[in-house]
């Protein structure tokens, strides 16, 4: 993915995460390797949130002691891997909104696992 698909994603998906917080105080969790890109989209994200929620400015955190799994190396490892995603948390643990990308991409194929057995049915038996 381009860096500025990427920078999109990413500002995209704190966003929903803020609006699903409304919180004033956010810690932030991502993976290491998108750090210095989450930091680069931070200030315009909470801006949109802003102008979307109609609320004050949030104090966002990047947790820099944990951090999510790192992206996938080989299709045939069985260490834990993440495509892409940011956590965010109210400062006090109790509300928490994940946004990762693997669990979307996996709701979709389940949500289209009807419509894959119907077109496998019809080529088997037509």
């Amino acid at each position: 993915m381009k860096e500025s698909a990427s920078k999109q994603l990413l500002k995209e998906l704190i966003v929903q995460c803020l609006l699903r917080l409304k919180e004033p105080l956010v810690l932030l969790t991502c993976r290491e390797v998108d750090r210095k890109l989450v930091e680069s989209v931070l200030d315009e994200a909470k801006q949109e949130y802003v102008e979307k929620a109609k609320v004050h400015l949030p104090k966002v955190t990047i947790d820099d002691h944990v951090y999510l799994p790192p992206p996938p190396v080989d299709v045939n490892s069985h260490n834990p891997f993440c495509s892409g995603a940011v956590v965010l948390a109210s400062q006090d643990g109790k509300i928490v909104t994940v946004n990762i990308l693997d669990a979307r991409l996996e709701l979709a194929f389940i949500k289209k696992l009807p419509e894959i057995r119907k077109r496998l049915i019809g080529e088997v038996g037509g």
